[in-house]
């Protein structure tokens, strides 16, 4: 029902692989940004910003597959 609506909506299972690629490259620069913005901060706060970031990708691949799935089965 999710994957119907968010096809209606003009989502694409393209879209979907797309944030997946920008959320792991997302993760990159978010933790080296953390690393250079916070001074006083340890790596692991910087660490723990590109992991929540990275953790991301997963869901988009997964939706991804699932909306490359409807869109076989939908034309």
């Amino acid at each position: 029902m999710i994957v119907k609506s968010l096809y209606s909506c003009g989502l694409r299972s393209e879209h979907a692989y797309a944030a997946a690629f920008v959320s792991i490259g997302m993760s990159v620069v978010t933790w080296a940004t953390s690393l250079k913005a916070e001074p006083g901060a340890d790596l692991n706060r910087a660490d723990r910003w590109g992991i929540f970031v990275g953790e991301w990708a997963p869901t988009f691949f997964g939706l991804g597959i699932a909306l490359a799935m409807y869109e076989k089965h939908a034309d």
